[in-house]
């Protein structure tokens, strides 16, 4: 996958924009060992982005949601229900963690995720919707979630 450097202030920039749904498409929330790439613009058709959500194959409670900008950066991720995340600079971040664009270093660095900005990080379902949030996702996509989120 080709990388692309952004400075700083374009990664904080793209996280800032407002984002909508492309469409009103309903997106299956993944079951077990898959995930989906939901398609998102800016407000002033602009910008393209996509939302990702992806599941563990073996653990169940294992997952990731992303938000990538020019289709190959990330610039927002969290991490649930796996290991640990080692930092550049050798420190461990526990699960579930935060990632957020860092020039020089793209996705590399996690952080605790913040509990003032981010409910129940227990509740999938809550967390998905704050993350949303978080990335400034105003109009959000139609997410049906089945009987195991």
């Amino acid at each position: 996958m080709a990388e692309i450097n952004l400075t700083q202030a374009e990664a904080d920039r793209l996280i800032a924009i407002q984002k909508i749904k492309v469409s009103d498409t309903p997106w299956e929330y993944p079951v077990q060992g898959s995930g989906i790439s939901i398609p998102l613009v800016s407000i002033d058709k602009k910008e393209n982005f996509l939302l990702d959500i992806s599941r563990g194959r073996i653990d169940l409670i294992k997952g990731r949601y992303q938000t990538r900008a020019r289709q190959v950066v990330i610039l927002v991720r969290i991490d649930f229900g796996g290991a640990p995340h080692r930092n550049p600079d050798g420190k461990e971040v526990a699960s579930p963690h935060l990632h957020v664009y860092r020039e020089g270093y793209g996705d590399k660095w996690a952080t605790l995720i913040p509990k003032d900005l981010f409910k129940n990080i227990s509740d999938r379902s809550q967390l998905l919707e704050d993350f949303m949030e978080y990335c400034n996702i105003i109009q959000r996509p139609n997410i049906v979630h089945g009987l195991f989120i």
